[in-house]
């Protein structure tokens, strides 16, 4: 069960968001018919997007993660 604030993994690229499939956001906000508002930041906590998603297009981050730099 993904909550608010959880981290969870992008599942589908977000080309035009500068997005990749396995990039980590947070939850910000659980829509009440299915969906979350999911934020993804760099890594001085600038938001780079903040995107309403269906529940199939994330996932929960779940064990531990090595979370990686990626040029812009």
């Amino acid at each position: 069960m993904i909550r608010e604030h959880d981290l969870v993994v992008l599942k589908r690229d977000k080309g035009e968001w500068g997005l990749e499939a396995v990039d980590v956001g947070t939850v910000v906000l659980i829509y009440p018919h299915g969906g979350y508002m999911v934020e993804f930041v760099d890594h001085e906590g600038n938001t780079l997007a903040l995107l309403g998603l269906a529940e199939e297009e994330v996932a929960p981050l779940r064990g531990p993660a090595l979370l990686r730099a990626k040029s812009p």
